[in-house]
């Protein structure tokens, strides 16, 4: 086809149905501004202007949609020449789909309070499946939605081309980029992510991540020391000491992890006056009523709070091979202390489990060890559960430590205080709602928030009456009295109303004990980096202890003024991959806005140019140190480190077979190559498969029963036996391991062995019906052997 011939067709085709493409556009504009309009109506944030909030987040859609528009202007263009009316067809399915994001990420930030964005690279679709079930019962009426609006947009298109004509189109879309044009010239503030179109602020925040991922070039980055957090251990001061009253014998801690106990919800904050007990401990405790998360979701607070390690890219837990590192967890191991975990979930989400192993914990509880006996919170209609309430894990926790040795370090993570914020006896404490606001005239004034989230104030009573419950059923044991409690909470909980850009971060830490000499109210601000440095320093100082020579943390210790002020420079991470807000003294730099921090812990917006460089430049160079000391494991020397147990490293051979082998397969298909391989006895190649999914998954049962069942099938029973004993240890409720030792016994000559691991297995309580057959006609056989 000629050059003349395809300007022809551009001419008829393009400028006589431009107006065509106009309309696609002001139609998905308009679509925008129905769904903002439905934002700001179900929106009950009482820090919202109404008025400010429709006309920035219209022009944002506006701006936004036009964006699109130019964007699919060259594949509308391709269709046109290609065959009409295909380019109209091509364009409106795209657009459909592009409202259905639009649609999805509104609902996501009327849940969570803020926008998605560069975290949806810091989950896995395994999370991200179970956070979103988690939160919502996946029916087909969940569903409607997402047909409506592609219904919403072909409807606005119709409306359009029906009631308007090309001139009118034309002169509307001028008319709107001079007006909202010259709007968006004289108001920075309509910049804010609360104001953005939810599509828009998606793409920028990833193309943010990405551009300051390759910006930060760790090849070229230098510092004066090699390994820049390494200090000598008496550099951190004992400031908990003075409170105490210190014994003979070394004390057992008790750390409680709160999930969604955010500062707000003690006292006389905010929404203040639905935890009673632990009100009553800000007067009996040492209480820090101006401290901080280092993040602002889970993923952070066993790194932060046990470790004071950086953040890596997307949570220190996230990277692959742990750098190397100390922590409370492994130093109080080292010192004689046994060391435990417990939580009514799977250790494995967010990588728990693998931390808590490269640091060589005695025990992990979690949601595959409580058995019977103990109730799981009730599925939603997805079939989806988290685990065990509250109340479950501290008496499944009171009933583990019975036989624990001490000195013990106890770390409990709590799990009700989240969406879908389901527990036993829901009525009973929705009750306790209506109760306590009849009878406290001081919450007159959040009366309608209360009413609108009555199930999370209930989830908050229930969590404080399990930790109420938990601490006087353990004051009757007789360590109680050499006991430290420290509770704090992993992040402020995200579906009620925050108030400003700190509330996420702002948390309780209260630090209980028998032992002290009396208590104290604390305004300084300190985080849960300063936690680990100043209890091993009290710790170190006055019990028998090997000394620390060296220590590598984040955290300077917590700061024990009463009056307000910060002596500490603490970056932010509110996501996973979102290293955008920095305290510094009195002031928060948050997504390139500057706030002044008053002693009530409340922010307001200021402009000081020069602050905001400093502050700046600050959170630019931590961002540097952070990717340099993670990724070029610069944390601490792992020839100091006598405290950790690494993960299985591989040859440059070996990872180039598990490459080949693994290739665009997931973890569980994964190990259904590896149990072929070793059906075909090839079990080099199959323990190597079995080893790299171990490495990420610890708690994955079948691929730890396979390796134990091919080290048996080689005649090495001894390391066969000690593989399966593990995989039992791990899922004592779930596993065909006793089956396969039970094998190991028989083939060993250890009948009697076998015997007792058998009636073991049936008397454990194990759920899998199949598996409980096989166990009883295996035991059976033995018996009769």
């Amino acid at each position: 086809m000629d050059i003349k011939k395809i300007k022809g067709i551009l001419n008829n085709r393009y400028f006589d149905n431009s107006h065509a493409y106009i309309y696609l556009t002001f139609s998905i504009i308009i679509a925008f501004w129905i769904l903002s309009l439905f934002e700001i109506i179900s929106n009950d944030s009482e820090n919202q202007n109404i008025g400010v909030s429709i006309v920035y987040k219209l022009m944002n859609d506006f701006w936004a949609g036009v964006v699109i528009g130019l964007l699919f202007v060259p594949l509308y263009l391709v269709f046109l020449y290609i065959k009409k009316p295909l380019e109209v067809v091509f364009i409106k399915v795209f657009f459909a789909l592009i409202l259905i994001i639009q649609f999805a990420l509104v609902k996501y930030s009327l849940t969570t309070h803020i926008n998605l964005g560069a975290d949806l690279l810091g989950y896995s679709f395994d999370d991200m499946y179970t956070t979103v079930t988690a939160s919502e019962s996946l029916s087909l009426l969940y569903f409607l939605p997402f047909i409506i609006m592609p219904l919403l947009y072909l409807g606005i298109n119709y409306v359009l081309k029906k009631f308007t004509n090309g001139r009118q189109i034309f002169a509307t879309s001028f008319l709107f980029i001079i007006i909202l044009g010259s709007l968006k010239l004289v108001t920075p503030d309509s910049s804010a992510a609360v104001f953005q179109n939810k599509l828009n602020f998606l793409a920028k925040d990833i193309i943010n991540f990405q551009n300051e991922k390759n910006e930060l070039d760790i090849s070229n980055l230098v510092y004066k020391k090699e390994y820049p957090l390494l200090k000598p251990f008496k550099e951190t001061k004992d400031v908990l000491a003075p409170f105490f009253n210190t014994q003979s014998e070394k004390p057992n801690i008790v750390i409680i992890m709160a999930e969604g106990l955010g500062s707000d919800f003690i006292g006389n904050n905010s929404y203040g006056g639905f935890t009673p007990f632990l009100d009553s401990l800000t007067s009996k405790s040492l209480y820090w009523e101006n401290f901080v998360s280092n993040t602002g979701r889970t993923f952070g607070v066993a790194s932060s709070l046990l470790a004071s390690l950086p953040y890596g890219e997307k949570g220190f837990l996230e990277q692959g091979s742990l750098p190397s590192h100390i922590s409370l967890l492994s130093v109080l191991k080292a010192n004689g202390y046994t060391t435990s975990y417990y939580c009514g979930d799977d250790s494995s989400f967010d990588r728990k489990i693998n931390f808590l192993e490269y640091n060589q914990i005695d025990n992990v509880t979690d949601i595959k060890k409580f058995g019977p006996g103990y109730v799981k919170t009730k599925e939603n209609s997805g079939g989806f559960s988290w685990g065990y309430p509250d109340a479950e894990i501290f008496r499944k926790t009171l009933s583990e430590i019975d036989g624990k040795k001490t000195p013990r370090l106890d770390v409990i993570m709590t799990l009700s205080n989240h969406e879908p914020f389901d527990f036993p006896s829901k009525d009973v404490y929705l009750k306790k709602v209506d109760n306590i606001m009849k009878t406290n005239p001081r919450l007159e004034g959040i009366k309608e928030a209360v009413g609108t989230y009555k199930d999370i104030f209930a989830a908050l009573n229930y969590t404080d009456t399990s930790i109420k419950n938990f601490i006087e059923a353990y004051s009757k044991r007789p360590e109680y009295k050499n006991t430290i409690f420290i509770i704090t909470g992993d992040h402020r909980l995200i579906p009620v109303p925050q108030k400003d850009e700190l509330c996420r971060f702002h948390v309780p830490l209260f630090i209980y004990s028998p032992m002290l000499k009396k208590a104290e109210k604390f305004k300084s601000v300190s985080s849960h980096w300063d936690v680990t440095p100043s209890l091993l320093a009290f710790l170190m100082n006055n019990y028998q202890f090997n000394k620390l020579e060296k220590t590598a943390w984040m955290g300077e210790g917590l700061d024990t003024a009463k009056e307000f002020r910060n002596i500490h420079k603490i970056p932010l991470m509110r996501y996973k991959g979102s290293i955008n807000d920095y305290i510094y003294k009195d002031y928060l730099y948050s997504g390139g806005e500057l706030y002044k921090i008053n002693e009530n812990f409340e922010t307001n917006k200021v402009y000081e140019e020069n602050i905001s460089k400093i502050m700046a430049d600050s959170l630019s160079s931590f961002k540097k140190l952070n990717a340099y000391l993670t990724k070029k494991n610069k944390i601490f020397p792992a020839s100091m480190n006598v405290y950790s147990q690494p993960a299985v490293q591989f040859s440059k051979a070996e990872l180039v077979i598990i490459k080949d082998l693994s290739k665009n397969l997931n973890f569980d298909q994964t190990f259904l190559v590896a149990r072929d391989l070793a059906f075909k006895k090839d079990y080099k190649k199959s323990r190597l498969l079995c080893d790299y999914i171990l490495n990420e998954i610890p708690n994955y049962s079948e691929v730890r029963t396979l390796k134990g069942r091919m080290l048996a099938w080689e005649g090495n029973y001894g390391k066969a036996e000690s593989e399966l004993l593990d995989a039992i240890k791990r899922t004592p409720f779930e596993t065909d391991a006793y089956l396969a030792l039970m094998d190991v016994y028989k083939w060993s000559n250890q009948n009697s062995k076998a015997i007792e691991i058998g009636k073991k297995a049936i008397d454990s309580g194990i759920k899998n019906p199949e598996i409980k057959v096989k166990l009883a006609q295996a035991y059976k056989s033995i018996q009769k052997t």
